[in-house]
């Protein structure tokens, strides 16, 4: 028997990487929660296709928005996905020169911190229904 978690078993997490120095060592923050690779690598997409369109300015060419998010925007990585990971560098030019849509930036609808249920929120509500009480 082995202790080795099995693929269906792991988890993935995305690093948040701030590409303006700001953080230490340019991780600002990891994303744990998806169960699979395809949610990981479609949160990670999402979340940078946001940050591209966070840097555009009007009337700014796609050099100008890229340009703009490598100073001043977050990158994402599928930590330990190898290959099979979604990478920024294959979609930066087609993302700097083509304005999302709301739906292509909502990466907090893929986020697993939102899909999560509150660890305390059973712990108030009792065991059996009361009874109604009328008066």
């Amino acid at each position: 028997m082995t202790d080795t978690p099995s693929p269906e078993d792991k988890t993935w997490r995305v690093r948040i990487l701030d590409l303006s120095g700001g953080a230490e060592d340019n991780i600002s923050e990891e994303v744990g929660g998806f169960h699979d690779l395809a949610h990981a690598n479609a949160f990670a997409r999402t979340y940078v296709r946001d940050s591209v369109e966070r840097c555009r300015m009007p009337g700014s060419s796609a050099k100008d928005v890229l340009t703009a998010w490598m100073s001043f925007g977050e990158d994402a990585l599928v930590i330990d996905a190898g290959d099979s990971g979604w990478s920024s560098a294959n979609e930066l030019d087609d993302f700097a020169a083509t304005r999302a849509t709301p739906m292509e930036r909502d990466w907090r609808a893929l986020d697993p911190r939102r899909l999560v249920e509150d660890e305390g929120a059973d712990e108030d509500l009792p065991g059996e229904p009361e009874e109604p009480s009328f008066h």
